[in-house]
Formats: C-alpha cells, sequence, structure tokens
C-alpha cells in the first residue's frame, strides 16, 4: 500500500502538460497582442542595460566584499558571461517559438519536466525577478543623488543630501554606521527598539512603476522606449567623450610591454569571478519569453527579440568597459564608488556637466530594467495561478487596461518592503545564483524535448544541438562553483530559498493540482452521461 502511494506521488509531480493545452490556454486570455519584435529588442534592452553596465561594472572591474575584481581584464569577464548565455538564449528562442505562452522558462520547464519542477522554477523564477528589482532600484537612488547633487547650488541640502535613514534598506544604514564609526541611535529612528530606515526614492518608483504597468503593456514599452533612447544616447556620449581621456597604462600596455598586473590585478580566479557579477547584466534578455502572449506573430519576433538584444548589448557593455578602465587607474580602484561606478569615473577626468549626463541616463536604464523585471514577474505568477499553484484569485484580469492587476500590486509591494529590509549586494548575488539555475533547466529541457516530442514544429531550432546546450549547461555550473565559496552567504540562502518553495508546494500547489484533477474527472463523467 505504501509503495503504491510513493508511486502516485511520484508519477503526480513529474506530469507534465501538452504544448497544445499550454497554446489552448494562452490564446484563451483577453490580453492585448500589440508588440512586434522591434518592441520586443526594445523591452530586452531595456531590461539588459540598466544595473548591468551602470552598477556591475563597478565591482566586476574595481571588486568589492574583500574580492579583488578583474581590472582591464573585465573585457573576458564580459565575454565570457555572453558565451554563458548565448546558448541559453537559443534554447529560449527554440522554446519561444514553440510554446509562445506567458511563464518563460517556468512554463517550458512544465512542458518538459513536470509539475514539481515546474513549481521549482517558478519559484526560482519570482527570486530573479523580485530580489533582482531590489537591487536595481537601490542603485536608481545612488545615481538620482549623484544627479541632484549636480544642482547644489540651487537646491536645499535635505533634497541634495538627505539623511541617512531614508536612502538606506536597514542593513545598508547599519553597515554604514559601523563603516563610518557613528552610533545608530543618533542617526536612525529606533521604533519599540529596532532600528528603521527605508530607501524612499526606490520604493517611489517601484510604485510609480507598478501604476504604469497596470496600464498596459503597450504603454509600458512606450515608456520603455523613451527610456532606452535616453540611456543609448548617454552611453554613447560617455564612450566618446571618454576615449578622449584614456590612458593604455591603466590597461597595463606600455612601450615596454604588458603588466599582467595591471591587466588581471586579482589573476584568472577574479575574471571568472567578474564573469559571474557581470552575468548580472544579462539576466533581463530572458524577460521578453514572458510577452509572448502580448506579441503579434511570436513564432518569428520572439526569437529576433532574444537574440537581437543579446548581441546589441554585449557590444555596447564591451565599449564602455574599455573606457571605464583605461581611465581609472588600478591603485584608484578602491575609491570607486560601486554602486554608481560611470559616475565617479567621469568626475576623474573633471567632466562634471558629462557626469549629470551620466547619471541622467543611469536613471533611465535603471528605470527601464525595473520596468521589465516588474513586468515579468507580474506574468510569472499570473501563469503560475493558471497552474493551480497559486490562489485563482490572483488570475484576476482588470476589465478595462486588461492586465493582471492583483498580481501587479503584490509584485510591487513584495518589492517596496524588500528596499527596506533587504541588502542590496546579497539580492544582486541571490539573483544571479537563481538565473544560472534557470538557464541550466532551459537547456536542460531542450534537449528533453527533442527526443520526448521530435516532430513537433520548431520555426526556430537551436544549432548544433545537442552540443550547444550541453555547453551553455556546463558553463553556467562552472560558475555556479566557481562563486560559492567566495559569495558564502547567498549560497546558503539560495538553498533555503528553495527548500522553502518546496514546502509552499507540498502544502498547497500539489494539494490544488489534485483537487483540480479530481474536479476536471468529474465533470468528463458528466458530459458522457449527458452525451448517452
Amino acid at each position: 500500500m505504501a509503495d503504491s502511494k510513493i508511486k502516485t506521488f511520484f508519477s503526480n509531480i513529474c506530469k507534465t502538460v501538452k504544448t497544445e493545452e499550454l497554446v489552448a490556454k494562452a490564446q484563451s486570455n483577453t490580453f492585448n497582442k500589440t508588440l512586434s519584435a522591434f518592441d520586443l529588442i526594445v523591452l530586452g534592452i531595456g531590461a539588459i542595460i540598466g544595473c548591468g553596465i551602470f552598477v556591475m561594472i563597478g565591482p566586476a572591474v574595481c571588486g568589492s566584499h574583500g574580492n579583488i575584481g578583474a581590472g582591464p581584464s573585465v573585457v573576458l569577464s564580459i565575454l565570457l558571461a555572453a558565451s554563458v548565455c548565448i546558448c541559453p538564449a537559443l534554447c529560449y528562442a527554440e522554446f519561444a517559438s514553440m510554446i509562445p505562452v506567458s511563464g518563460s522558462a517556468y512554463t517550458y520547464t512544465y512542458a518538459t519536466m513536470g509539475e514539481f519542477a515546474a513549481w521549482i522554477m517558478g519559484w526560482i523564477l519570482m527570486l530573479e525577478y523580485a530580489i533582482g528589482d531590489i537591487t536595481i532600484a537601490v542603485s536608481w537612488t545612488e545615481y538620482l543623488l549623484q544627479f541632484l547633487q549636480g544642482f547644489d547650488k540651487y537646491l536645499p541640502t535635505w533634497l541634495t543630501n538627505p539623511p541617512m535613514w531614508l536612502i538606506n534598506d536597514i542593513p545598508s544604514a547599519l553597515a554604514k554606521c559601523k563603516e563610518l564609526n557613528l552610533d545608530p541611535h543618533t542617526q536612525l529612528p529606533y521604533i519599540f527598539g529596532m532600528p528603521f530606515s527605508m530607501n524612499l526614492p526606490a520604493v517611489f518608483i517601484v510604485f510609480v512603476l507598478g501604476l504604469i504597468l497596470l496600464k498596459g503593456m503597450k504603454e509600458s514599452t512606450k515608456a520603455t522606449a523613451l527610456m532606452v533612447v535616453i540611456k543609448l544616447a548617454v552611453i554613447f556620449i560617455f564612450v566618446a567623450v571618454g576615449m578622449c581621456f584614456v590612458n593604455p597604462a591603466n590597461w597595463g600596455i606600455s612601450l615596454s610591454g604588458i603588466d599582467m598586473k595591471t591587466v588581471a590585478p586579482g589573476g584568472f580566479d577574479s575574471i571568472v569571478l567578474s564573469a559571474f557579477i557581470i552575468f548580472y547584466a544579462y539576466i533581463g534578455f530572458d524577460t521578453i519569453s514572458t510577452a509572448a502572449e502580448e506579441t503579434k506573430n511570436p513564432q518569428k519576433n520572439l526569437p529576433i527579440g532574444l537574440l537581437g538584444s543579446l548581441i546589441v548589448c554585449s557590444i555596447l557593455y564591451g565599449l564602455v568597459a574599455i573606457v571605464f578602465t583605461g581611465i581609472i587607474p588600478v591603485s584608484q580602484y578602491g575609491e570607486v564608488d560601486i554602486l554608481a561606478p560611470i559616475a565617479h569615473a567621469v568626475r576623474l577626468i573633471n567632466q562634471p556637466w558629462i557626469a549629470t549626463w551620466i547619471s541622467l541616463g543611469a536613471l533611465a536604464g535603471l528605470t527601464s530594467a525595473l520596468l521589465v523585471f516588474q513586468y515579468g514577474n507580474t506574468r510569472i505568477l499570473y501563469a503560475m495561478t493558471r497552474d493551480n499553484f497559486l490562489p485563482k484569485s490572483l488570475q484576476k484580469i482588470h476589465p478595462v487596461h486588461k492586465t493582471p492587476h492583483v498580481t501587479t500590486w503584490i509584485t510591487t509591494i513584495v518589492v517596496m518592503l524588500g528596499c527596506i529590509f533587504m541588502d542590496a549586494h546579497v539580492a544582486a548575488e541571490l539573483c544571479i545564483f537563481g538565473t544560472l539555475a534557470c538557464f541550466i533547466m532551459v537547456s536542460v529541457g531542450v534537449l528533453i524535448m527533442r527526443r520526448t516530442n521530435p516532430n513537433l514544429q520548431r520555426p526556430f531550432r537551436v544549432p548544433f544541438c545537442p552540443w550547444l546546450p550541453l555547453i551553455g549547461i556546463g558553463f553556467c555550473t562552472y560558475l555556479i562553483v566557481r562563486a560559492i565559496p567566495q559569495l558564502a552567504t547567498s549560497a546558503m540562502l539560495f538553498p533555503a530559498w528553495l527548500l522553502l518553495g518546496v514546502g509552499i508546494y507540498l502544502a498547497y500547489g500539489y494539494r490544488m493540482n489534485r483537487k483540480a484533477e479530481a474536479e476536471g474527472t468529474a465533470q468528463t463523467i458528466l458530459r458522457n452521461e449527458d452525451d448517452d
């Protein structure tokens, strides 16, 4: 009897859903299909060129938390990170062309590995988007302050240099007090004996973007397109002006030869760790696949959007990294503000007017990334409610705007709370661990689908399969293994998040799926009796 229950349990958690059923569900929704290939590329650039290019380039080059950065060899880190991404991106493109459904990697996993694996994937994606949003929102605050300080002669001090407890989450505020040897009781308000601090600008921008997303994706794409234009213009200004101040000696290149201690201050290990950090910059491209149900001709446009945005952004990352490392000497890496590194580099070349524009471009870039990440999270939640993993009440569509307004507000509130209580650096590391795990599962999913359903129509196919998916799996696994010893806190929190997800699935998701199956069976019996 026990053996029978165990077999039934494992049979249930391994149940897959047919691609035909997924597509049928998607076709029954009321989303407006308005997005073109160009819209998707804009969406991808909006997500990718944000926190990575304006923030993560700092710790990747200069180091953080006691780790040595890659220095000028960060270009190799970018190439490694891009190589890690290209294989999963091709796998995403194949899946998106076969199954143009909201849910991204979550939906693909459900079709290939079954119910339990799909829940774990969705749980990881919620971590990736929601927690990743926190890091971006915190960095948004840093660049806002940089921008306002450019007008310190005209603005009041409380605006250009606000109190510590209004621009930091609680862990960061306490860490700054310790670093500056300040008494937290004099710097922070205490509520019921507990210190209180909140990143007010970050909370504000997350709330505003929640309102924008409530209006609909076409309107959100228009806002993203405007921000993409601004940040691309600023990036080109930085590259063009910065090239005039580049000193090849900062790259370790001189007439006497190449100085490897300057080229790679931390050796090969630092290049790999920086690839892990800079990988955060590429996380946004998979968000494109969550827009499948709002895309015109998704079988064609989704692969174009995925690969096009990845290629454009890789080129821009490389240009910015070359100029950034050419401006700042290795000896000054310890002085760089790693939350606003590009603005710091511009100040070194004594071009304050550019610093103001850089801050404006960074604000646009980070805002668009926040918008796309929040969008992706709402669509993941929507897909999971449709599959009985979460309460059906979350599945409601706004009668006017045709958007999942309940999940939009849940996502917005969660990120706002994270901006108060969670450390931004740990959030970024958790986000990276989650994304690498997602990429591995998507690559495995392509291999499974090729074997279990080889005749399914694939408008786009991963070339050189199975080798490219296997290379992607190997790259992602390698980055995870190499990063674990140096990122101990996030490396422990990530398994804890997975265990929490397993508990929720066993307590709610598994039970609700069995209930839905029983109801479906009963309805089938009633229909058969009516036919007789």
